[in-house]
């Protein structure tokens, strides 16, 4: 049976995942599970990094910059190498995204620990290729503020590479991402063509530019 936790609790899922990964899909689908679990204080980001792209298929979700947070991350931990399929909850704690019980373990630890920093947001759509992104928060010289555009769910019918012949399904794709450094104002997000706002939605947390530890989380709705 899953535990009570409180409605502040929080734990920010970063998978760094490709479609070109041969052990991702794994992944992709424990981290599913748990956002199903606890829909109202997990939350997903799904980062397709480009890496794996040369190996006879391309990731339509992927990007260099997530990549390069990656590599951030694997140098604040003292990593060796990135490497995919991998998770990061709360910027603290990285291991291998297909682990399950690591997984639960994990985020189970940072919803007992965490206190959410205030954050405010909302979102409306401006017209079908732009949403306006408002926010507020308490952060301080030391900390950042990153929102996200991510598409709820996604999939993709591979024809090539290592996970040839294979649906893949995937949650919460960030299409976008932008750092703040202001506690308040307005930010514009480009929409992917195709992508509708309605099968969107924003995710805003608050991390520490140093350790990259996370201390606040919200998302919500596009209006």
């Amino acid at each position: 049976m899953k535990r009570a936790v409180s409605k502040n609790s929080f734990a920010v899922v970063e998978l760094f995942t490709s479609e070109g990964c041969s052990s991702c899909p794994p992944a992709d689908e424990a981290v599913a599970a748990l956002a199903k679990e606890y829909p109202s204080n997990v939350f997903v980001l799904g980062f397709h990094v480009d890496y794996w792209n040369n190996l006879g298929w391309k990731d339509e979700f992927s990007a260099a910059d997530y990549t390069d947070r990656q590599q951030q991350y694997a140098t604040v931990l003292e990593l060796n190498s990135i490497y995919t399929p991998q998770v990061i909850v709360n910027g603290k704690i990285e291991f291998t995204g297909s682990d399950k019980n690591r997984l639960h373990t994990s985020v189970e630890q940072e919803l007992n620990n965490s206190n959410n920093t205030f954050i405010e947001l909302q979102a409306s759509a401006k017209d079908s290729k732009d949403i306006l992104v408002e926010y507020k928060t308490n952060t301080d010289n030391k900390t950042l503020l990153h929102i996200a555009l991510v598409q709820l769910q996604a999939g993709s019918i591979v024809k090539r590479g290592k996970n040839k012949g294979k649906i893949l399904h995937h949650i919460d794709v960030v299409h976008n991402f932008k750092t703040i450094t202001g506690n308040t104002g307005s930010v514009s997000i480009g929409l992917p063509p195709g992508l509708l706002s309605k099968d969107c939605k924003v995710i805003a947390f608050v991390q520490n530019s140093h350790d990259m530890h996370i201390t606040g989380v919200t998302a919500c709705a596009i209006k």
